[in-house]
């Protein structure tokens, strides 16, 4: 297949371009650069012998958005652009509004004027909101008690595309709700290094050993969880990325949901306490106060994509901490 992946220099999406480039579809990445680096390019060939065409292109660009998709017609469409700091969208909800909601509306309409209906999203868990029970299922309701603008605007999204689904049955839809994603390839070529400070764990985690930042902040230790410290639904990368490929599989009419996680949630010190036994180095940290907008205890049950996807995670916590050490490294990654 010809597939089209925004923000395909980051994190989530260039770890899914390398597993799609190994499986032998031809990929094209559009991305605006503002959280990824333009040399993750030259890693994933160093992987798969393979370097994918890049536009670099912002979806609010509508224009040039089209310009993209009118010179190559692609088969598939997955979406990862997006910002994605909970934090972040409680202080600037505008911005998140307007690049999330706005740049998904761009990139549909462009789709349905060039006929590419095959669309797979990039959401999160973060859509079913405070359930009170921790564990989620897609059947659960969504969008009611969403603490925060990031998560209200992947809620959003999953509306507008239900609307679409239905106005125009062309369209085969898959919204994939991502948990927690940790660690990268084994490799270590590429991983998480946001631009500036960063928003989620694993990456704190390393700058903190690297002697980047003094220490780690533990946001709130007072939850009603065995240790006080948020429990959440770690996902190797790699487990993450094969989740897409899988999902290719589940593409037919309509819009369909669903959870990648391990179902296994694991505390914010249990993270802590192992990345220290598997590193052999002491990791500075202290708490804090909780983050506006953070839930207690939130992890997936995946039994609808090991079901109907025959997906289902192989690779551990512990496998992601010894994989982000590989990936801390990497003299590129370690100054």
């Amino acid at each position: 297949m010809k597939v089209l992946i925004t923000g395909g220099t980051g994190y989530i999406g260039s770890h899914v371009v390398v597993e799609l480039l190994e499986q032998g579809h031809e990929v094209e990445i559009i991305d605006n650069l503002i959280n990824s680096k333009i040399t993750v390019l030259d890693q994933i060939e160093k992987i798969t012998g393979k370097k994918p065409t890049f536009h670099q292109v912002d979806l609010l660009d509508q224009p040039a958005l089209e310009e993209v998709l009118t010179n190559t017609h692609f088969d598939l469409v997955m979406h990862f652009a997006g910002l994605k700091s909970v934090a972040e969208s409680v202080e600037q909800p505008l911005k998140y509004y307007s690049n999330n909601i706005t740049g998904t509306i761009n990139l549909l309409s462009v789709m349905q004027k060039t006929e590419v209906y095959n669309f797979i999203f990039s959401s999160s868990a973060t859509v079913y909101g405070d359930q009170g029970t921790g564990e989620c299922v897609e059947t659960m309701p969504t969008g009611t008690g969403i603490t925060n603008p990031y998560g209200k605007t992947k809620y959003m999204i999953e509306e507008i595309l239900k609307d679409l689904a239905v106005a125009n049955p062309n369209f085969n839809i898959v919204a994939l709700r991502y948990f927690n994603p940790i660690g990268n390839h084994s490799s270590g070529l590429i991983g998480e290094d946001p631009n500036g400070i960063p928003n989620n764990l694993m990456p704190y985690i390393m700058k903190v050993a690297k002697g980047e930042l003094k220490e780690l902040s533990i946001f709130g230790n007072d939850y009603d969880t065995d240790d006080g410290t948020c429990l959440r639904d770690f996902i190797h990368v790699v487990d993450l990325a094969k989740g897409h490929l899988a999902a290719i599989n589940g593409l037919k009419p309509g819009f369909t949901t669903y959870n990648l996680g391990t179902g296994m949630p694991t505390s914010v010190l249990q993270m802590v306490n192992a990345f220290e036994k598997i590193s052999g180095k002491s990791l500075p940290h202290k708490f804090a106060e909780r983050r506006p907008g953070d839930l207690a205890i939130l992890y997936a049950n995946p039994s609808k994509a090991k079901t109907e996807l025959n997906w289902q995670t192989e690779l551990t916590v512990e496998d992601a901490i010894k994989d982000t050490l590989t990936f801390l490294a990497q003299p590129q990654n370690n100054p």
